[in-house]
């Protein structure tokens, strides 16, 4: 049989390995609905990005962190879905969109980069900027992605 005192311990050490638990990579956005993320962190994840995908899940994006600001130009090759191409500052606060990019399956394919400087690139499916509120200026929040743009959502 477990004591009182030993239960209080167990729940106590459940509790704790609870909160430190690895939250899962997320993006909450201005009309408060949540991105799950996919990160490319590696430069290999960088390069292939979207690439040779035929879909994206509607609540699912893929977030390129950088080390400091910079132009980050994407290229659409071997993309085959149309994406909006978001770029944040340091605090997650939309810097730059390109909207509707689309698919390119063979050379020439465009390239789109931001005229500001940014921190990250966010890439999402078509029209899902304008469904929910991203635009220059609006502050998406992030939880589960290391020392990038914690805090709350808002325009």
């Amino acid at each position: 049989m477990v004591s009182e005192g030993e239960t209080v311990l167990i729940a106590s050490l459940l509790l704790a390995a609870a909160a430190g638990a690895a939250t899962e990579p997320m993006c909450v956005v201005p009309d408060g609905s949540r991105l799950q993320l996919e990160l490319a962190l590696s430069e290999k994840e960088k390069k292939v990005g979207l690439m040779f995908r035929d879909s994206l899940p509607s609540d699912w994006g893929m977030l390129f962190p950088f080390a400091s600001d910079g132009i980050f130009g994407f290229w659409m090759k071997d993309t085959l879905i149309p994406l909006d191409i978001v770029w944040l500052d340091v605090a997650g606060k939309v810097v730059e969109i390109h909207a509707d990019a689309p698919p390119c399956r063979s050379d020439p394919c465009a390239k789109f980069a931001n005229k500001e400087k940014a921190r990250a690139v966010l890439l999402v499916n078509a029209g899902y900027s304008r469904a929910h509120g991203l635009a220059p200026g609006a502050r998406l929040a992030f939880e589960g992605v290391p020392s990038f743009a914690v805090g709350p959502a808002g325009k």
